[in-house]
């Protein structure tokens, strides 16, 4: 297997003995962590477990073709002005470039009737109309509270940059400070607006974005998602790999590292304080202060000392959330460029009906039931470098749910050695996938050359998470409501970071490493927004 490679191989002789900050895993919330740190004058160390950097932005490749993991389509990236691309042009010293996909960005097909998703707030709201025009007020109001949404959200989230008693104080009151749709269901929500259940359906068809079908999810989380995208998608320039590519030169500025195969056994606590990290095989570093972006639940569960995690209730605040949906990914290679193959830069969203949630419930019950989504990418077509590093071939992606248990039987055994019954599984998900990428698109057929499928336990091979999840802890009202998650734990000097401080995606995990940021300064925690706000050509003073 070739890999798109990012990061520097863990040798002792090639790391310090200290650092002012170790951070576990490189998703983009540790790195993003890591670069505006060395902003700030740190020396940071990023210890990562897989063979590349980069978490669910990285790459690879295989057998002359190249996907990516988990970065199928950004929002608002494409605006110099959004807080995201703000983000990321500092944390990349501008070195990172996106490329608009299609105006129509999300194809939507709910049985056998499609729905596009255009690019602009007005010409989604006319696509809209056009399926349903006794509708027009229901999705002008519904439009209308996804700006308002947007607008709040530094409210609700404000607690996270905040120090931890005081963001604690915080959360408990947001209730009081924002509209009751922040913490209600997306099809309650959507169900004062209208009484339309295929108009619900149809608006709520990026589910797959954050894992949850409406009865279930977070409105807030719908409407964040729903907002970022609605002016259009875009994709990294030379594909997701560039991502960790451009992130890394600038921890690297200020004399620190992000370091692969090296993978974190425990964090060394001492007093009540975080003061170090043991490697799996057998090495210390030690640090002023550590953070974990291996994810709320695998950091408590696996790398904080079982006493210490049951000393500060950790064990019994877990109770209180729930890992996200697990998934399957079919990676497909076909022969001839995306111009011949007639592929389009947008992706697939394809609903066997209207009601999302029982579809749910259905596969949830029985793996031959219809899949309740299948989400289909084609990153080849998106990204504008492609065909001069893989000319005459195009790739895609092919999505969809699953129950990790239905992999449990396998669950210990080593990655691409699981047995004969374990391929036969995976051969007859494949097939089903890729029938469904051939109904919409029956070109492909005749030139697919290569496939692979990943299950849970590909992910939690490669991710280190704690079921194959995709999205961290479960985007339910509830989740929003457990003021005790914070960046800044109970163990001095030990923090979080990535999708589960703030919420899931690209865009989200970005600013749990701005919000970890903020908190590890404390009363200085306004230098990250400056920094922010100063952009790339105006470093400011060292931390």
């Amino acid at each position: 297997m070739s890999t798109i490679r990012t990061g520097t191989r863990f040798r002792k002789k090639k790391a310090d003995t200290h650092y002012d900050v170790i951070i576990i895993g490189s998703g983009i919330g540790g790195l993003c962590n890591a670069a505006l740190l060395s902003k700030l004058g740190k020396k940071v160390c990023v210890l990562e477990q897989h063979y590349t950097a980069g978490g669910y932005t990285h790459a690879y490749e295989r057998e002359g073709y190249e996907w990516d993991v988990g970065v199928h389509y950004i929002g608002e990236v494409h605006k110099p002005w959004s807080m995201i691309r703000r983000v990321f042009d500092v944390i990349t010293d501008g070195e990172l470039e996106w490329a608009p996909m299609d105006e129509l960005y999300d194809h939507v097909v709910i049985g056998e009737k499609s729905y596009h998703y255009y690019a602009g707030r007005e010409e989604f709201k006319q696509e809209m109309k056009f399926h349903f025009p006794d509708e027009g007020e229901a999705i002008d109001t519904y439009v209308e509270m996804l700006s308002k949404v947007s607008s709040l959200v530094p409210r609700f989230f404000a607690g996270q940059a905040m120090p931890q008693m005081v963001g604690g104080l915080y959360n408990k009151v947001r209730e009081k400070i924002l509209p009751d749709y922040f913490f209600q269901t997306t099809y309650d929500v959507l169900s004062t607006l209208t009484d339309n259940q295929k108009l619900i359906s149809v608006l709520t068809a990026q589910w797959g974005d954050y894992g949850l079908p409406p009865k279930k999810a977070s409105f807030m989380m719908h409407a964040m998602v729903a907002k970022h995208y609605i002016t259009g998608g875009n994709y990294p320039v030379g594909g997701a790999a560039r991502i960790a590519e451009t992130i890394i030169p600038v921890i690297q500025q200020s004399g620190g590292e992000v370091f692969t195969y090296a993978g974190v056994e425990e964090i060394l606590i001492k007093d009540n304080t975080a003061v170090g990290v043991r490697l799996a095989k057998g090495e210390e570093i030690t640090a002023d202060a550590i953070v974990s972006c291996a994810g709320l639940v695998p950091t408590f569960d696996k790398l904080v000392p079982r006493e210490i995690v049951r000393k500060h209730g950790y064990d019994a605040l877990l109770d209180n959330v729930e890992v996200s949906s697990s998934h399957l990914c079919v990676y497909a290679g076909f022969k001839g460029n995306a111009e011949t193959l007639g592929i389009p830069k947008k992706n697939f969203w394809i609903y066997p009906d209207y009601d999302h949630d029982k579809n749910v419930e259905d596969f949830n019950s029985s793996l031959d039931a219809e899949m309740p989504l299948v989400y289909i990418s084609f990153p080849s077509a998106k990204d504008p470098t492609w065909d001069e590093r893989y000319p005459d071939k195009s790739t895609a992606e092919i999505v969809a749910p699953c129950k990790p248990e239905w992999f449990e039987k396998w669950q210990g055994t080593t990655w691409n050695k699981r047995g004969e019954d374990y391929q036969q599984l995976k051969q007859e998900l494949t097939d089903r996938l890729l029938e469904t990428l051939y109904k919409q698109m029956p070109q492909l057929r005749d030139a697919l050359d290569f496939v692979e499928l990943s299950t849970p336990l590909s992910t939690q091979w490669f991710q280190w998470n704690q079921e194959g999840e995709i999205y961290g802890i479960e985007h339910t009202v509830e989740r929003f409501q457990q003021s005790w998650i914070h960046p800044k734990t109970k163990i001095k000097n030990l923090y979080l970071t990535g999708s589960d401080v703030v919420t899931a995606g690209v865009g989200g995990a970005l600013m749990g490493g701005v919000m970890t940021t903020a908190a590890m300064l404390g009363l200085k925690g306004g230098k990250v927004m400056e920094l922010i706000k100063k952009g790339v050509d105006k470093p400011l003073e060292t931390a």
